[in-house]
């Protein structure tokens, strides 16, 4: 006869399964860490990227107090980030034919160097006097980053494998909104006791754990590419995501969302100040909001296995950017705008860690370092231009507006690529199941594409 169980002793076994279930939760969240050269990558990066998002805030705080112009906010906006667009094709060649990890230590080297310079000219009270230098700076920083974000996207697969790349995908996105929670707040307090300079101060020192971390991994030599002429091996990468109809739509999206939709970054400062009245610790305040949400929002994907219906996601949270985003730029009470700058966060981060898992399960190894260049281009090289016409934008028809029109026309750009899945859905399953990757075993990754 089967034996028989008490309430109390079937209460006890629900129990245990209920804590082994949450205990394979997690275990899930956090698997790529089971990696050692994650594992030093993770806990360098995060100190490092704490130290960025401090001089990102500063720096706006500190071209915000020389000016007082949005116009020239978004103009450093522009200057910081068009090197991307236009230098990123090139960082994609690097990751393809030389070592991804001497890539990533090269860049934070010289972001370090930079983030010094930028630090003694503002200690120095140059700046003052020399707005220009921060233009210079940012500009130069772009030109690192152009570089920096192919090799390090691409080495992220080198660290972890295929097996587990979705979830170091999620944990470097949580990693990098964990870091913008702390980062605003701890600028927004420094900036108003002793100055943006000694925020800089503080990025540059940051960038020590990360360079040592990258020093003492071990990774493994990989074949190079074909040694092709720059130019074809360039133009190789552009035609195969120009005639990859997923990759091609995700990138589209992701490009139409950092044109309209994130220029809201920039004019910032004016929200803080001018409309809701909170000077630089409020500006740390809501840049910290929008992290909060972003890091929930990465967390959301970290406890994924498979990428089955990630294609839906990114549509949906376009579309949830955008409307959240229209409804912050009509508000004029400070703790209203932080609790709306929490879905703001949560969906655009979303939207990039669902499209940059999509793009990375479908591109073979050969082509990462270029596909993900035209990633960067989307994501970050868009964001410059769309600064710059937000900033002019912000100067005719007020910061409030502008950020409004963008929330509306991220949702128009959402209801277009809904439209598209189900003419790319074919074709996402089949690039999936042949890279075999996808949260499972090949014979289960027919399920696991964009869409049902």
């Amino acid at each position: 006869m089967p034996e028989s169980r008490t309430p109390i002793q079937e209460g006890a076994v629900s129990g245990r399964e209920a804590a082994s279930a949450a205990g394979s939760r997690w275990q899930v969240a956090w698997r790529a860490l089971r990696h050692r050269n994650f594992q030093l990558f993770f806990s360098g990066q995060l100190i490092s990227l704490i130290g960025t998002w401090m001089q990102s805030v500063a720096q706006s705080w500190l071209v915000y107090r020389l000016t007082g112009s949005a116009l020239l906010l978004g103009s450093v906006g522009f200057a910081s980030q068009i090197p991307v667009f236009l230098f990123a094709p090139l960082g994609g060649i690097a990751a393809d034919r030389f070592n991804r990890r001497h890539i990533v230590i090269a860049t934070q080297v010289a972001a370090m160097l930079l983030a010094m310079l930028l630090a003694a000219v503002t200690l120095t009270h140059t700046i003052d006097h020399h707005v220009w230098l921060i233009f210079v700076l940012a500009a130069l920083l772009g030109v690192v980053n152009a570089f920096d974000i192919p090799g390090r996207q691409s080495f992220l697969v080198e660290m972890v494998g295929k097996e587990d790349l979705m979830n170091a995908i999620a944990l470097n996105s949580s990693m990098f909104n964990g870091a913008r929670v702390i980062g605003p707040a701890i600028a927004g307090i420094l900036v108003v006791k002793i100055g943006e300079g000694w925020c800089f101060f503080a990025n540059a020192v940051s960038y020590v754990a990360v360079i040592i971390g990258l020093l003492m991994m071990r990774v493994q030599s990989r074949p190079r590419a074909s040694q092709a002429s720059p130019f074809e091996h360039m133009m190789e990468g552009f035609r195969f995501v120009n005639e990859t109809a997923p990759i091609r739509a995700l990138l589209l999206l992701l490009g139409i969302v950092s044109l309209v939709g994130m220029p809201y970054v920039v004019l910032m400062p004016i929200f803080a100040d001018q409309i809701l009245h909170g000077g630089a610790r409020g500006l740390g305040i809501l840049m910290g909001a929008t992290g909060v949400g972003a890091l929930f929002g990465a967390l959301t994907l970290a406890f994924r296995e498979g990428v089955k219906g990630l294609g839906r996601w990114v549509a949906w949270c376009s579309a949830g950017f955008g409307a959240s985003l229209a409804v912050f730029a009509l508000s004029h009470k400070f703790w209203v705008s932080v609790i709306l700058l929490l879905p703001v966060g949560y969906t655009i981060m979303l939207q990039m860690a669902c499209s940059n898992t999509l793009i990375q399960v479908m591109v073979p190894d050969a082509l990462r370092g270029r596909v993900m260049a035209v990633y960067s281009m989307m994501f970050m090289g868009m964001a410059p231009i769309g600064a710059l016409l937000g900033g002019v934008l912000a100067d005719r028809l007020g910061a409030q507006t502008t950020v409004a029109i963008g929330g509306l026309a991220s949702v128009a750009g959402a209801c277009w690529f809904g439209l598209q899945l189900p003419k790319i859905r074919v074709e996402a399953r089949r690039l999936i199941v042949a890279q075999a990757v996808g949260g499972g075993e090949p014979s289960e990754m027919t399920t696991q594409a964009v869409e049902d």
